[in-house]
């Protein structure tokens, strides 16, 4: 009898901790930033990193909305160590700006479709709303 009540629980606690481990964070997908003063964009890929969330530059886009095949930080770490607090709201990470060669402390917070992104060093402040392609 405890050795059926070990088992039922084991494997209870294995179908809890797979159904946990399969499901994705909201925010885990394909963003497109907000167009630069060029007018390009860039394509963000965010999912899972351990137990933080990350985001590498996934295409580059021109203005006119064209594949950047050349782009110089495609592939490179955007945004690293972000913590989900719940209710769409996510901390304590960083963000890179390719434009300004910048490392900010970062939050975001997510809205439906919508990411708003944040970073800040000492109390130079910059954001951007960033989209969701997938």
């Amino acid at each position: 009898m405890k050795r059926a009540l070990a088992t039922a629980l084991t494997c209870a606690g294995l179908m809890c901790a797979g159904a946990t481990a399969a499901l994705a964070d909201p925010v885990e997908g394909t963003w497109k930033t907000q167009p630069g003063d060029t007018g390009g964009y860039l394509h963000v890929k965010i999912a899972s990193c351990g137990s933080a969330i990350c985001g590498n530059i996934d295409k580059a886009f021109d203005a006119n909305g064209q594949v950047v095949s050349n782009y110089e930080h495609q592939g490179k770490k955007m945004l690293w160590d972000m913590g989900a607090d719940g209710g769409g709201a996510y901390s304590g990470g960083k963000i890179w700006a390719p434009d300004a060669d910048k490392t900010y402390n970062s939050k975001m917070t997510l809205k439906g479709s919508t990411l708003t992104v944040k970073g800040c060093v000492a109390v130079i402040c910059r954001g951007q709303d960033w989209t969701r392609v997938n």
